[in-house]
């Protein structure tokens, strides 16, 4: 009967052990599958440089932020900073265009920057470095600038119409529905490589299929803006040759073409987006795209080779002006949210930057070979935040009123 009842109680125990292991396996499972709490990057320290024409102010932390401006008018400027986080306010003096600075918590966490500066000092970008080799930390740069003598703060330039000229509304002809010209600005995307081209690799993902992704969303984007006549290079999984690409650019008239990229590096550490537009070093291979395609107008100028390159030159250094002006709003607008690579602006004689009258950048929106810009290109929310800056962009670009050189 003892035998009995002791074979009974060490079956019980096994199965006591058997569930005791569930349990612990169980909350061994839900403790990994938890998701990390994302924490506040800390603000190590505040640092100057610059002097008296342009000034930048760098917030080393310990890792990323985005940050909004809030203010920058009167000689005050006010950016939120969401996920940065300080413990108690800090404070220093200015240099250059900076009088001083400040930092304080916000209410609902985060903290805030103020910094006082000279009259008429403007925000030319602001941007986040990633960790470097000589800098462990994530930077969030902020560049001032003293604003164009020709554009004053706060004031209101008023344009005035064709109407108000003639004297009265009935003074000018009224225009039929077929003679109205379509005021619409042309925009030529780019969706890189495709087809048996499938561009840089990443874990999971393929260069082609991103940028064809982001491609079509900056479309619909700018269309339902009512603003644009979008062209699309592709807008399907096909290969398209790069001169055919600046052709389809230059036959659409277009006052902008823009390449949507996304890097390879050397190791997957290396993250962050970039711009480029073209390098001095490769306008000689302009000039000869140019007279193989025979681009210009047939208007007699050919017969004089001096008016011809004159002619050309003035055309492609208004187009490279244009095309920098709308890099630095480009990085002005996705620095926000975005790492940015050190050296963001960049040049090089990509064949797709060749046009000598079409403003044209390059984007690299990051790196395929980082998991983190992998993930956020692959991400639609993350992708469309992206697209977002890159409209908001193109909408400064044109509100500038920054214009192509004439054909």
């Amino acid at each position: 009967m003892k035998e009995k009842v002791f074979v009974v109680w060490m079956s019980h125990w096994r199965w006591r052990k058997v569930w005791l292991f569930l349990a612990l396996a169980g909350w061994g499972l839900l403790f990994v599958a938890s998701p990390a709490v994302s924490q506040a990057a800390d603000l190590r320290s505040v640092r100057l440089g610059g002097d008296s024409v342009s000034t930048r102010l760098v917030l080393d932390l310990s890792g990323e932020a985005a940050g909004r401006l809030l203010s920058d008018a009167g000689g005050k400027i006010v950016v939120s900073l969401a996920d940065a986080e300080v413990e108690a306010p800090m404070r220093g003096p200015g240099r250059g265009l900076v009088r001083a600075w400040s930092v304080t918590p916000q209410a609902g966490g985060g903290a805030r920057l103020s910094v006082e500066t000279a009259v008429g000092v403007t925000v030319r970008r602001r941007f986040l470095l990633p960790p470097s080799e000589g800098s462990p930390g994530y930077r969030y740069v902020i560049d001032f600038e003293m604003a164009s003598p020709l554009k004053v703060p706060g004031e209101t330039v008023r344009l005035t119409s064709l109407k108000e000229t003639s004297g009265s509304a009935a003074a000018a002809p009224r225009k039929s529905a077929k003679s109205r010209v379509d005021s619409r600005k042309i925009v030529v995307i780019d969706a890189g490589h495709g087809g048996t081209d499938p561009g840089a690799l990443g874990d999971e993902h393929r260069e082609k299929d991103l940028t064809l992704a982001a491609a079509l969303a900056l479309r619909d984007r700018l269309q339902r803006t009512g603003r644009y006549r979008v062209v699309m290079t592709r807008d399907r999984d096909v290969y398209v040759p790069l001169d055919t690409r600046v052709q389809i650019a230059r036959k659409a008239n277009a006052n902008l073409f823009i390449s949507l990229h996304a890097d390879s590096g050397p190791d997957e550490s290396v993250r962050g987006a970039s711009v480029y537009t073209l390098a001095d070093k490769a306008v000689g291979r302009s000039a000869r795209l140019v007279t193989r395609d025979d681009w210009f107008m047939k208007a007699g100028y050919h017969s004089d080779q001096s008016v011809s390159g004159i002619l050309f030159d003035l055309t492609q250094r208004a187009t490279k002006n244009r095309s920098a002006t709308f890099a630095q709003l480009l990085l002005d607008e996705i620095g926000d949210n975005q790492a940015l690579l050190r050296r963001s602006h960049r040049e090089a004689g990509l064949a797709v930057l060749l046009a000598p009258d079409v403003p044209a950048v390059l984007l690299e929106m990051g790196f395929m070979t980082n998991p983190t810009d992998e993930a956020l290109l692959a991400n639609p929310a993350s992708r469309g935040r992206l697209v977002g800056a890159v409209a908001s962009a193109i909408d400064a670009y044109f509100r500038n009123d920054v214009q192509v050189a004439s054909r």
